[in-house]
């Protein structure tokens, strides 16, 4: 009976251990939540270059296919035909289109998590605690007796 009481020593730090690692552990709760947060974001990144692609995509069709669209981007570019003669007029500034957007990078971030080690390291002196603990208990008993 008395060595089965020290095993609540033992059982205390696999009981810490295993409860360390299962929620702040690097494959824990905690970091799993916040790598499905970190997918989230790149899920809507990606949707957010999808979107801009499309449009780029419409933008480049036009400019390909359609000749009234390909005047208009030359004009404000400043271009004109061989035989048209244009007028600027000083202090309104020039008409320039917005510049072209490739997206956003994102780059994801690391979860933060308490390492195996010190989940180990904490582990071991609460069940070194416990064990001590018991002893001295037997300890003060027998020296009552």
């Amino acid at each position: 009976m008395r060595s089965s009481k020290y095993l609540i020593g033992v059982w205390t730090a696999i009981a810490v251990y295993a409860f360390f690692s299962f929620f702040s552990g690097s494959k824990g709760l905690n970091s799993y939540s916040f790598l499905l947060s970190e997918r989230e974001k790149q899920q809507n990144n990606i949707e957010n270059l999808g979107i801009l692609n499309e449009s780029l995509e419409r933008t480049r069709n036009n400019l390909l296919y359609d000749h009234d669209t390909l005047l208009i981007h030359a004009r404000q570019m400043g271009y004109g035909y061989e035989d048209e003669r244009l007028i600027r007029i000083v202090g309104l500034g020039t008409v320039k289109a917005p510049p072209a957007t490739a997206g956003n990078v994102y780059i994801a971030q690391h979860p933060v998590f308490i390492s195996d080690i010190n989940i180990s390291v904490v582990a071991f002196f609460l069940g070194l605690l416990v064990f001590v603990f018991l002893f001295m208990l037997e300890f003060i008993e027998k020296r009552a007796k």
